[in-house]
């Protein structure tokens, strides 16, 4: 899926967070939109707390996360609740991904057909956890004018991903907020030019010093009644960790 990195799905894997400034407004270049949007998002450093919420038409799941970041190259994503799920982890270092499951006490190393499968059964893939992409280097872009998405005056952007970029998407059309610079919408369109997914951002509150986006929902197009929400309720920036700290060791044994 074309997608935002894991620090843009997790944080979110960080989950959705942007800073508030309200400083130097940047040229409508397209990209210069995307550069701030990611400086916002990114954080150099990042812990969040959050539940994700997997709506299906007889039925709603919930579970409870913890996530640290790293950089675009370092994640590592860890189930709290409920109980039955509780020790599940992703890590990823780089391109690469590692799951571990404490029911059967085993750790896999992901192959790349795995990555556009369902994490934790919900509407978000492996890739969309895990995706080092940029949306300002690995896409072309084109500003297609200014719109108002949920009450946010937004840039409307179209992302073409270049050849080598490892995505599933053909296109995206992202929304920025030109008051926060921050996703308010993106829509994922697949290789025959339709509607594949659209991920919405909410509830916007401060949270770590920063402005952030507390909901984020994924709904696909072609699954009426489904959707997967995640909450975030408390974030912290420039924590102190290291690479080390993303470790496959470390993924059967963090709390």
């Amino acid at each position: 899926m074309k997608k935002m990195k894991l620090t843009q799905v997790f944080l979110l894997l960080g989950i959705s967070i942007v800073l508030f400034d309200n400083t130097t407004i940047y040229a409508q270049n397209p990209r210069d939109i995307l550069e701030k949007v990611e400086d916002n998002m990114r954080g150099e450093a990042s812990y969040s707390e959050m539940t994700m919420e997997t709506v299906r038409p007889r039925y709603t799941r919930e579970i409870s996360l913890k996530s640290w970041t790293l950089g675009d190259d370092y994640a590592l994503v860890y189930v709290t609740a409920p109980a039955r799920d509780k020790g599940t982890a992703t890590l990823k270092r780089g391109s690469d991904m590692w799951s571990y499951n404490p029911n059967v006490d085993r750790t896999i190393r992901m192959p790349p057909s795995m990555m556009s499968q369902s994490w934790m059964g919900s509407d978000f893939s492996n890739d969309d956890l895990v995706s080092g992409t940029s949306t300002a280097d690995d896409y072309s872009h084109k500003l297609l004018g200014v719109e108002t998405v949920n009450g946010h005056e937004c840039y409307k952007i179209e992302l073409i991903p270049h050849p080598e970029t490892p995505v599933v998407y053909d296109k995206v059309i992202y929304w920025v907020s030109k008051e926060y610079y921050l996703p308010v919408r993106v829509e994922n369109y697949d290789d025959f030019g339709g509607l594949a997914s659209t991920m919405n951002f909410k509830e916007f509150k401060s949270m770590g010093g920063r402005i952030v986006a507390t909901v984020m929902e994924m709904i696909p197009e072609d699954r009426t009644g489904h959707k997967t929400i995640i909450t975030t309720h408390k974030t912290e920036f420039d924590i102190n960790i290291s690479e080390d700290f993303f470790s496959t060791q470390n993924l059967t044994s963090i709390e």
